[in-house]
């Protein structure tokens, strides 16, 4: 049997062992982690994608970003929804849905956190900002 034994200080310092513990100060905040050789920002990584650093830094999200790619999924759900994939401002990308009718969001759209995680999905869901102006839609 897997016994932890990493000390407090170890994880305050943002080691890797700290990027496991999922118990943000305010339950609707949006974690991250960022590299703390180059200065990457991640989102639910091991090692940083950039220099496989394993120091990661776990930090607290604003909550806002824009949508880069969002796409509408009818399999397993009574109802058609969306997945969108959000580029945060703090520079990383989540996977999350975006309230709203699944036709109305657009890429570009810019959006806040509302719920860090979905009760059923468990991923976060945002709300949009301001409705974008589309002259031919």
């Amino acid at each position: 049997m897997y016994h932890y034994s990493g000390s407090v200080a170890q994880r305050a310092a943002g080691s890797a062992a700290g990027v496991l513990d999922h118990r943000p100060a305010e339950p609707e905040a949006l974690l991250y982690q960022r590299c703390t050789w180059c200065g990457t920002a991640m989102y639910h990584r091991l090692l940083c994608p950039v220099c496989q650093g394993s120091d990661l830094r776990t930090e607290r999200s604003e909550g806002t970003g824009t949508v880069r790619h969002t796409t509408v999924v009818h399999r397993n759900t009574p109802a058609a929804r969306n997945v969108s994939l959000i580029e945060m401002a703090e520079g990383f990308v989540v996977r999350g849905r975006v309230m709203g009718p699944p036709i109305g969001i657009h890429s570009g759209d810019r959006v806040r956190l509302s719920t860090a995680k979905d009760p059923v999905r468990g991923e976060p869901v945002f709300q949009l900002l301001d409705e974008p102006y589309r002259a031919w839609t």
